[in-house]
């Protein structure tokens, strides 16, 4: 297995990120969208989440022709609004299903708490559907990691946080890649250099510093509270899932989250998983393919959780990787 040629989640076919962020607000949001409606599910393990339209995804549910497009947002409950943003946005270009002559896009939306990063948070009027809109309106299949998105005023216990990506492509053909916006109660990093990730990080995509040598006992956010962290993800293939299949991917995607925070899902965060899939390529053994997915999935995550650290820029609360180890 390798990485796809960018080693983003746009290196499978039609799928698109954009991203805007305020550098006063210290906040941003980050866009998937496709070329056309995608199958997708949800995976929800943190105890303090904060989720639109997640319902939606479960496999009894209907969700008209599939899901338009998937938001993560800075902003605690006040980021649900980006949801609207997009929604208008994806309305004016024609996208959504039809029902009664209306065109409705689907758009579940996941955020994180950023409000106590220092920014100018004294808004009167929300400001995220307006950055939803210019995040949606920037998708592209190139987009920055690190301080960015909904990733700008992210942290993590010991370092600035920020939005990572990864993409694999598997011996079945089929491509996988991870999104992720970090801000978590726990660290990416053992205390030094070395990135809990390590043992599945390729080439040296976030430092190439090895494995962990010694694990010691958690470190967390001293005064975290319960639901001011949370790292929210969205995991993607090119393959044919349907809902039930999508939500066996984001769950075995959590694997990659555990494996690259520590601690997580706690009930401090609300850590959530979206999965994505466009159906262009079927799935030649529904069972062995599914969990090659689900492994790759898991993977990915974990790398994109080490690159959206390794790649913070100086600025905020905490200081980046690269001005401490770098």
């Amino acid at each position: 297995m390798r990485p796809g040629p960018r080693n983003l989640i746009t290196d499978i076919a039609g799928l698109r990120v954009g991203q805007a962020h305020d550098v006063r607000l210290r906040s941003g949001v980050t866009v998937l969208t496709g070329d056309a409606p995608f199958s997708a599910g949800v995976s929800v393990m943190g105890g303090a989440p904060g989720t639109r339209e997640t319902e939606l995804l479960a496999p009894d549910r209907i969700a008209g022709g599939g899901v338009d497009a998937l938001v993560l947002s800075g902003g605690s409950a006040f980021g649900l609004d980006a949801a609207s943003g997009v929604t208008a946005g994806l309305r004016a270009m024609g996208r959504g299903f039809e029902a009664a002559g209306h065109r409705v896009p689907i758009v579940p939306a996941a955020i994180l708490f950023d409000l106590a990063n220092g920014g100018d948070k004294g808004w009167d009027d929300s400001p995220y559907p307006a950055l939803g809109r210019a995040a949606l309106e920037a998708a592209g299949a190139e987009f920055a990691l690190g301080s960015h998105g909904a990733g700008f005023g992210a942290t993590t216990a010991r370092l600035r946080g920020g939005v990572g990506s990864a993409s694999m492509v598997l011996e079945s053909g089929h491509v996988v890649g991870a999104l992720v916006a970090v801000n978590a109660v726990g660290c990416a990093t053992a205390g030094g250099a070395q990135f809990w990730a390590a043992p599945w990080e390729i080439g040296a995509e976030f430092g190439g510093r090895g494995p962990v040598a010694e694990a010691g006992p958690p470190f967390t956010k001293l005064d975290a509270a319960p639901g001011t962290n949370t790292t929210i993800a969205i995991v993607a293939t090119d393959a044919a899932l349907d809902r039930g299949q999508c939500h066996r991917m984001a769950v075995a995607a959590q694997d990659g989250m555990a494996r690259a925070l520590v601690p997580a899902h706690t009930p401090l965060d609300g850590d959530l998983v979206f999965s994505a899939a466009t159906g262009a390529k079927p799935l030649a053994d529904p069972l062995g393919d599914a969990l090659g997915l689900g492994h790759a999935a898991a993977c990915c995550l974990a790398r994109a959780i080490a690159r959206a650290v390794f790649e913070a820029a100086p600025g905020g609360p905490l200081p980046c990787w690269q001005d401490r180890f770098g």
